[in-house]
């Protein structure tokens, strides 16, 4: 949603700090209210997808409140570490993209060079099928800088593999759980290495 806010605001010809502003709200906006659905539709699913409306009722006003509390809580540790963070440029590689991409948005053709890219983007999006994003993966392995990233994908695809066949598909769920606890693991991590690092720098 950021990259096309981004293109349709370069084709009408926004100013550059507007653009920014626009992109910006774009790209912080979304994910937080795709991860706010997707918590939504787990309490639904694990309330038994509504079969009790009054127990559904008092659940989603639970998830509400939860909700809103953690918002106040992020944005609690977004102002005291974003300075970590920028101190250390530990920026996202796409937003990278997003700045380029703005600041050549004042040039002739960029455009266009960016709809020629777009066609081999769909090709490898039309050959992975609408479940694989395959244009998107290769995407974020060009932005990527650190090859020991792209090691780990194969690694848990192997991983993957390896499950799949001793577990079956009724490991699948197990699986996911096992993914999502290392995700968190390393959010976890990163979150309180950086803000050590940069600590012990002063």
């Amino acid at each position: 949603m950021a990259l096309i806010t981004l293109i349709i605001g370069m084709l009408i010809g926004f100013p550059m700090p507007a653009l920014a502003l626009l992109v910006g709200f774009s790209a912080a906006t979304g994910p937080a209210f795709a991860d706010m659905g997707y918590d939504l539709k787990a309490g639904y699913l694990l309330r038994g997808n509504g079969a009790d409306p009054v127990f559904e009722r008092d659940g989603r006003r639970q998830q509400l409140f939860a909700a809103m509390f953690a918002f106040v809580i992020a944005g609690a540790v977004v102002l005291f570490s974003y300075q970590s963070f920028f101190d250390q440029n530990l920026v996202a590689p796409v937003n990278k993209v997003y700045a380029a991409t703005i600041k050549a948005g004042v040039a002739p053709g960029v455009a266009w060079q960016l709809f020629l890219w777009a066609i081999p983007g769909a090709i490898l999006q039309f050959v992975g099928g609408p479940k694989r994003q395959i244009g998107v993966l290769f995407a974020t392995g060009l932005l990527i800088a650190f090859p020991m990233a792209g090691w780990a994908v194969l690694a848990g695809i192997l991983c993957r593999i390896i499950w799949e066949k001793l577990r079956g598909a009724d490991g699948d769920g197990d699986m996911e759980v096992f993914a999502a606890g290392v995700i968190a693991g390393d959010a976890i991590f990163s979150f309180f290495d950086s803000v050590s690092k940069n600590f012990w720098k002063r």
